[in-house]
């Protein structure tokens, strides 16, 4: 089986983690991990506060820095954050622009797409779809064999690198090992 490089992405309008992994048959390796921020120009400003100016500048951060990490890494295949909703639809909308941008910088350059529900990567990497960013923080250190514990963002972009690379399934799929599963349901 061929080494592929999973590109994990946690979209965020001010901060994109993103996380580089490499599957070599069942095994996965660390390659890269970090952030690309897009500070506001304007001092003191309200986070989720928009004008017109500010967003087209934050989202061309995003589609640049991707650009970089892809044109470094070389990437076969992207894993990214699928938005859920908020309770301020504004919030909602600003980072589903974000991870619009993330998926731009993907497809311009050619690679496929794979998109996962934050219950899914949890699901995968921690086996629980609910845990905290401190489980997910801690069991990517593990199964990536890191020195130290990555940041949020980066964690998050490489446990979703790691869904990926676990079919979307992971540690989640041991609690069905060995069973018949039909409808969802275990038979």
């Amino acid at each position: 089986m061929a080494k592929i490089t999973i590109l994990g992405i946690d979209p965020g309008l001010r901060m994109t983690g993103f996380g580089l992994i490499e599957k070599d048959g069942e095994k996965i390796h660390y390659i890269a991990s970090g952030t690309i921020k897009t500070a506001s120009a304007k001092k003191n400003k309200v986070v989720g506060e928009d004008d017109k100016e500010e967003l087209p500048a934050r989202l061309k951060v995003i589609l640049d820095g991707l650009f970089e990490v892809i044109d470094t890494y070389h990437p076969n295949q992207v894993a990214i954050e699928k938005v859920f909703v908020n309770v301020n639809p504004q919030s909602t909308l600003l980072l589903g622009q974000a991870r619009g941008a993330a998926i731009s910088a993907a497809v311009i350059r050619n690679l496929s797409v794979a998109e996962y529900t934050a219950l899914q990567v949890k699901q995968a990497v921690v086996g629980n779809g609910h845990a905290d960013k401190e489980q997910v923080q801690a069991m990517v250190k593990r199964l990536l064999n890191l020195a130290a514990t990555p940041k949020p963002d980066s964690a998050d972009a490489l446990a979703c690198a790691i869904c990926h690379a676990h079919g979307g399934q992971g540690l989640g799929k041991l609690a069905t090992a060995g069973f018949r599963v039909r409808g969802g349901r275990l038979v």
